[in-house]
This record gives C-alpha cells, structure tokens and sequence, in this order.
C-alpha cells in the first residue's frame, strides 16, 4: 500500500483538532468489515460499519513537516492516477484538486495504514465527496439501491490505485458514514445495528498485531486458490453459510446463534485461511476456539494489521489476551 497521510497518533476520538481544513470541516471515519472478508467476492453477505475512533481531514497550508510533504506529495501521484480514469466512469474537477495541491493540500489522519480499518478509503471518500461533479446528496442516495451500486463501482475504481483491485465497499462506508449491509444477492443497504450497551459483557473488538500488511498480495493469494474445486466450494458453500448466519444472528440480536456461528466460521478460517493469519497469532487463535471465551476472525484481508475479535465476556478476554492491544467496536 502506498502511504499517504499524515500520521496524528496523539488524536483520539474525543480530541478536537486544533487546525480544521479550509476547505472543509468535513472528517472521514475508518471503517470495520465485520463480516464477509473475501467470502464477498463468492456471494457471500457482507456487513460493513464506520468506525469513529480513527479518522482524518484534509489540511492545507505550509508543508513544514516530512510528513506533511510526504502526504501532498503522494496525494500528487493518486491525483495522476485518477486523471487517468474516463470522466464517464469517474467524474473529478482535476483542475481544482491540481490548484489545491499547489496551496499544501494534505490528509491528517490517525487511521493506521496496512491494518484493514480503511485509510485508503477514507482518502478516496475524502477526494470523491471534495472533488466530484454532481455529488447526490447522502439521503437520496440511501433511498436508492441503484444509485449507491453505481457509487461503490466509481469508489472501487479511484480505490484501485492503492490495492490493484477494490471492490469499493470499504470507501462507500467511509463516504456515506453508516452502516451498509450487502445482501445475497449483491444488493447494498442501509441497516440498523442492535442498540450498545456501554456496561455490556460482550464485545467486538480490534486485536492488533502490531504489524501492517499490503492487501494487494493476500487477494492475489485468495483468487490463486479459487482456481481449486475444493476451495472454492468450501468458500461458497460452508464460509457462507457461518458468515451469513452470524450476520442475521448479530442483526437480530441472537448471541446463541451468533456464536455458535462464529466458532464454526473461526475454525474454519484458521483452517484454510493460513496466510492471511500471523504465525504469532495462530495459538491465539486457537485458544479462543478451545476456551469458547472468544473467537477470532480477519479484519479485511488479514495477514497482519487488526484482527477481529467476539467475546460474551470482555473483561475475561481481556485477562486472556493481556499485553496485547485491545479496542472495543461495540459492546451488548
């Protein structure tokens, strides 16, 4: 992955930034994929959220920092990128993103590059929602199914550039900042989550570890072992049904059903998903299936970055899981 914020790792969620944008106010969330990694290319459901705690801005000004300079300059080079695209597919005012590179124009951001949380997409959201022609407002386009694929398609071309191939979900859910199901058969919506429960005993959480990783080489991976029958039925036919399964069961608020799933979709990505796991983290990964505390699953591509984690009881899996970093998504 190419990099291209300016990293602000002092920024927490409820740190206001001090310099705001003069072109916008406007800041762009990381994103969770809580299920449906690699199983969406095979049909499978998917289910995406914003995640608040990471996010970035655009800045212009001064660029009195290698950081700074290092953001406008690869800022520049997907600029080149995206000049490159037909205006029919991907409709962008060139010029005034030209202009506004020239003025320091850079994206500072706390979201950690190579950890599957989006980074990359919250910077196409930020281009697209800054520089596109004829933008639709967010709640037309959450009335319209059509629209919002059409959306994700131009998205997954500008988000190219940084993994070879996108399928555009991850900055779809950074521009329109809610929560999108994909059903079975392709089709994208809106969806409400179980309400949280602050004090909850269970949790998602982010496992780290502590290490990025470049998707563009896992997915080419992923597609080398579609080419093989038994794979590939396994993933159409086993992956999806757990992964489909835990996603209506988490919908509905079932956390039976949910995690009796999600321990049958766990072993079976540890299983068969061996490159995408860190070796460090593989006995980790089984002590979560063997203790019935918690389950791992990837985070995005996996191969290092964030895993994902399940638990009915956090402060357990925190016991469990100690030196290691842990932040919570959501707690029921």
């Amino acid at each position: 992955m190419r990099p291209f914020g300016i990293w602000a790792n002092a920024l927490g969620p409820d740190t206001p930034y001090l310099m705001k944008s003069t072109i916008s106010q406007s800041l762009y969330y990381a994103k969770v994929l809580l299920f449906g990694e690699y199983g969406i290319m095979e049909d499978s459901m998917g289910l995406s959220i914003p995640y608040e705690h990471f996010q970035g801005q655009f800045k212009k000004g001064v660029l009195d920092s290698e950081a700074s300079r290092a953001s406008n300059q690869n800022l520049r080079e997907f600029a080149g990128y995206l000049k490159g695209l037909a205006a029919e597919l991907v409709d962008l005012d060139h010029e005034r993103l030209a202009k506004d590179l020239e003025q320091g124009l850079q994206f500072e951001s706390n979201i950690p590059q190579g950890f599957g949380v989006g980074s990359s997409g919250a910077l196409v959201a930020a281009v697209y929602e800054h520089y596109a022609r004829n933008l639709e407002e967010v709640s037309t386009l959450t009335q319209n199914p059509e629209a919002i694929q059409s959306l994700k398609g131009r998205l997954g071309l500008m988000e190219s550039f940084f993994h070879g191939r996108s399928s555009g979900m991850d900055p779809l859910i950074c521009y329109l900042r809610i929560p999108m199901l994909i059903d079975r058969n392709r089709r994208l919506g809106q969806v409400a989550l179980p309400s949280e429960s602050i004090t909850g005993k269970g949790a998602i959480f982010l496992l780290s570890t502590g290490q990025p990783r470049q998707t563009q080489p896992l997915v080419s991976i992923f597609l080398e072992k579609l080419k093989h029958d038994g794979f590939r039925q396994m993933i159409r036919q086993e992956f999806n049904e757990y992964n489909n399964e835990c996603i209506k069961a988490f919908l509905s608020g079932k956390p039976g059903p949910l995690f009796q799933n999600l321990r049958a979709l766990s072993h079976l990505v540890l299983q068969h998903f061996q490159p995408m796991i860190p070796d460090s983290f593989r006995a980790v990964w089984q002590q979560g299936i063997d203790s019935g505390v918690y389950y791992l699953k990837l985070c995005g591509s996996g191969g290092g970055g964030y895993l994902l984690g399940f638990t009915k009881d956090l402060e357990q899996t925190q016991s469990m899981l100690d030196g290691h970093e842990l932040r919570v998504v959501h707690r029921f």
